[in-house]
């Protein structure tokens, strides 16, 4: 096995472990605790499964190392492609973990909410309700900053995909196709109300989808080839 492919199957594996590792933290606990026209359901939601919520912040602990790894792995297999387009990957991508990990205060604020007693003595419950409700909302604006960066660093990462001799281009296609997915995403729900209620919300981010999980896959599976491929 050559080194360039042992080090594709490293970042496949990193980046299986920040895609299961993200849609447990950001899907699937906010699906099962969650309702957001509902606090005082939510609020029971969290109180009776706080170790579920709690698993979803340890989790998105550990998406956030696997991605602080990730594109230093990615780096050493592309910066032969083109070393500025490699540096600016790894840089966009390194900005987003402090955002990510500070945003997780909001997260910890809740859990201080729900199972610290002393609260329930200072506040009503549905003042308690209002408060957790405006944490998870800090925390869905912070993910709103850090998507900028999920963004902007899949514009180099899929130009340095598709310029590879080793990495299907296609692949390189949905990424940078991902990038301005992302930051469409972004803009929308900053600058439209209720930009989740139009149909193309659900779609928007769907390049960068395809691409991720598509070089993830195959970085994992087939590692790099050794002749050039044009899919």
């Amino acid at each position: 096995m050559t080194s360039n492919t042992k080090t594709a199957r490293l970042a496949g594996f990193l980046y299986l472990v920040v895609i299961l590792t993200g849609f447990f933290s950001l899907m699937y606990v906010p699906s099962q605790l969650i309702v957001r026209e509902n606090p005082q359901l939510t609020f029971q939601n969290i109180s009776s499964s706080v170790q579920l919520f709690r698993g979803s912040i340890a989790v998105s602990i550990v998406c956030y190392i696997a991605f602080t790894l990730l594109p230093l792995a990615l780096y050493q297999l592309l910066r032969n492609v083109n070393g500025t387009y490699a540096q600016l990957m790894v840089i966009l991508a390194l900005i987003s973990i402090p955002v990510s990990f500070i945003n997780l205060q909001n997260k910890f604020s809740v859990l201080g909410i729900i199972e610290d007693a002393e609260y329930s003595k200072v506040f009503n419950p549905v003042q308690l309700q209002a408060q957790v409700m405006f944490l998870l909302s800090n925390y869905n604006k912070g993910i709103l900053i850090a998507q900028i960066f999920w963004g902007l660093w899949l514009f180099p990462f899929g130009y340095l995909v598709y310029k590879s001799d080793f990495l299907p281009k296609i692949l390189g296609v949905f990424l940078m196709l991902g990038c301005f997915g992302y930051l469409l995403n972004v803009f929308g729900r900053t600058l439209i109300p209720h930009f989740s209620d139009y149909t193309i919300s659900s779609y928007i981010t769907l390049p960068a989808t395809l691409g991720e999980i598509g070089i993830g896959l195959w970085m994992l599976i087939f590692g790099v080839r050794s002749k050039r491929t044009n899919l």
